[in-house]
Parts: C-alpha cells; structure tokens; sequence
C-alpha cells in the first residue's frame, strides 16, 4: 500500500510541475491567411517545420528559408502533403554568410511580390565561425537575422500590416553583450569551450530581444509590428550540438518534461498571428501571453547602441 501511495505522489508531482512549469498554452487565433506570404527560417525540423506547416495549413504560401538543400525539399513535401497546401517551397539560405543573406532576399524581393509574415526562428548553439568571421551563435542567431530583416523590411512595409516575429528565448537573461569584445574578437565570448558557446548563446538571444525592441521603436506609427518570444523548454534539433554523453543524459528529463515541437510553435505562431496586439509591438511573449524580459533586455541605450555598433 505505502509502495501505491508512492507511486500515485510521484505521478500528481509529474503532473503538477508538467502542467505548471512546462506544458505550454495554444495560439487561439483561427485567422486565415489565403492570399499571404510568410518565410520562415530554420523551417526543416524542429519548432520552425512545426510553425510552417501550421501556417500552411491556414493557407498561406510559405517559404522555407534553410541552408540544406536536401533536408528543406523533404520537409517542403511533408508539410505540402499534411496541409494539402502546395505553396510551400524551399529558397536556399545560410544564415551563416552574408552573401548568403544577400543573395536570398535579391532572390525572394524578384520572385514573391508580398510578405507578410517574417519569422526569424533558426538558432544554433555550437563552435566556429560564420563565413564573415563572427562567432557562430551571435552570427547566425543574431546578426544573420538582422540583415535578413534589414534586406526585406521595405516589402513588409509595402504589404502591411505585417509582422516581424524573432525567437529569444528565457536565457536572454544570462546575456551580456562587450562592445570591446566585439569589436576585437567580432564575438560575444573571448574563448572556445562548451561553456563560452553556451554563454555566446546567451549573449545571442539578448541581442534578439534588444533587435526587437530598437526596430518596433524605428517602425513606429508604420504598419509593421515585431515581437520576440520564449517559445518554451523545447527538445529540438538545436541539442545536436551537445556530445553524445550530454545527449544520453538529458533525454529521459526531455521526454517527460519538455515540448515537443508543435508545443513549442505556439508562442511564435501567437505573435504572428492574434488580433490586437499591435500596440504590444516590440515587446516580449512567453507562453502565448507578454511576459517581461530580463533587466538588460529592456535597456533601451544597450538596444541603440547594439543598432549602431552594427
């Protein structure tokens, strides 16, 4: 009996703290998008091929902006077969090079003559550099994005209202950003270990949140609207960067308390898609619901000058 009781605490425990820490709310939103464009980066796997589909699926024509060829046309096709959708199709992209970058959006402003959903989702968190020099977590995550951004922000202005929705996450909070750093190393973190490429992480997911805020406050009074987001403790793709041991250890805790992918798109497709939140523009979204960023997050000088050293 007392071996019973045991087990039945364990289970209400499971249940409490999976239901109250981690399972997250659903975008409530039933707004259709025939006649849209949305891109979406990173949108092979993982929480970014959870948010096409489920974009596809409300009928918008939906790039799948990727840097494997290979995997991004079999992910194309699943998402094309699931939605009965066919307008969804793979444009080349390697966030991890500027020219890349360039190349994408001279390709996509020639071929698509909307946009109306922009969402920056790709992350990565490992080793090395970017084409350009710059550490790979800031220059993929961050910088990548913003050129991005950059190159395709007068098509979003010519269809709004439109949106622009980049992932964070909650370890923005763990963020710093050394100007000084920046400039000598054109990185966030002064060495190579697992524990700088966590902290360049970090620091990557703060620069997004500051991206956020300095743009909604340069597209003021203009029909478009940004928002960044925590899209949840989310098991994905972006662990493949750990060894095979810290793989093997997190799995058990990733399959009984974390998200799975579809879980983990809600947030964003939320900031893309509900009614009435564009004078939350710039803000911070977590659990489907405004949530307030860290105390570095919400300095607007950091933000300004982050724009500017860039």
């Amino acid at each position: 009996m007392a071996l019973l009781w045991a087990v039945a605490g364990a289970v209400c425990l499971y249940v409490l703290v999976y239901y109250g820490m981690f399972r997250g709310a659903s975008c409530s939103s039933p707004v259709r998008l025939e006649g849209k464009t949305a891109i979406v980066t990173g949108s092979n796997t993982g929480i970014g091929k959870a948010t096409a589909l489920d974009l596809a699926k409300r009928g918008a024509r939906v790039i799948l902006a990727c840097r494997n060829k290979e995997r991004a046309e079999a992910a194309a096709l699943d998402i094309r077969t699931e939605s009965g959708n066919h307008q969804v199709l793979f444009m080349q992209l390697d966030l991890a090079s500027f020219a890349s970058v360039r190349s994408f959006a001279e390709t996509f402003l020639k071929s698509e003559p909307r946009l109306d959903i922009l969402i920056n989702n790709a992350g990565v968190m490992g080793p090395g550099q970017t084409e350009d020099g710059f550490g790979m977590a800031f220059g993929v995550n961050h910088l990548g994005h913003f050129l991005l951004t950059s190159l395709l922000l007068e098509r979003l202005q010519r269809c709004g209202p439109s949106r622009v929705v980049t992932v964070s996450g909650l370890l923005h909070r763990f963020g710093h950003i050394h100007f000084p750093l920046l400039a000598s190393r054109k990185d966030l973190v002064s060495g190579q270990s697992a524990w700088q490429d966590f902290r360049a992480y970090c620091g990557s997911k703060l620069c997004n949140v500051l991206f956020t805020r300095e743009l909604a406050d340069r597209l003021e009074g203009s029909a478009v609207s940004c928002y960044s987001l925590h899209p949840g403790v989310v098991y994905t793709d972006l662990c493949r960067s750990l060894s095979l041991w810290q793989q093997l250890l997190m799995l058990p805790f990733a399959k009984l308390f974390f998200l799975d992918t579809e879980g983990g798109a809600q947030t964003t497709l939320h900031c893309a898609l509900k009614e009435g939140i564009e004078p939350l523009s710039g803000r911070y979204f977590s659990n489907c619901a405004l949530q307030q960023v860290g105390a570095r997050g919400r300095d607007d000088a950091l933000a300004k000058k982050l724009w500017e050293h860039r």
